[in-house]
């Protein structure tokens, strides 16, 4: 028969420690990348919205500079122009894009993305409209009648 001694032997328990605790440090890191990842898209994710936003912003405002400057021309003028609209990532069904006589004015009732573009206002007419933006992809700043304003249905033409 044999027989053996028992010895108090812990390097087998040391092992199984390093194991857990080299798994919970790659728990931690992947966590920590996680959400750093997670931040990064979110962060890209609103400077694209902001930038989109801007631009159509800039080119609106720079379609009603035009029909303001045809308004000026005198006479019965009629202007009209087509600005696509930029899609974003935003929900585009809380946004109303506003036009003043020296300001155009996005509202996202939602977040924040409000903008607002000064205009000149030097037309010979006034400035009105409120178009909500929810599945827009174009949409019209038309001059007529002393009136400039914005559209989303593009203009009939008068004979």
């Amino acid at each position: 028969m044999n027989r053996g001694n028992l010895t108090q032997d812990t390097r087998a328990a040391a092992t199984e420690l390093g194991y857990i605790f080299t798994f919970l440090l790659g728990v931690l890191l992947m966590s920590m990348f996680s959400v750093w990842a997670w931040d990064i898209e979110t962060n890209t994710r609103l400077r694209w919205n902001e930038e989109a936003i801007q631009a159509n912003m800039d080119d609106i405002a720079a379609a009603v500079e035009r029909a303001d400057e045809a308004s000026r021309l005198g006479g019965n003028i009629s202007y009209a122009e087509e600005i696509s609209w930029r899609p974003t990532e935003a929900d585009e069904s809380l946004f109303w894009l506003e036009l003043h006589d020296t300001s155009l004015i996005l509202i996202d009732e939602g977040g924040p993305l409000d903008t607002e573009i000064s205009l000149s206002g030097t037309g010979a007419g006034t400035h009105e409209g409120r178009v909500p933006l929810a599945g827009v992809e174009r949409l019209w700043v038309v001059h007529d009648e002393g009136m400039t304003f914005l559209s989303l249905d593009r203009p009939q033409a008068v004979q």
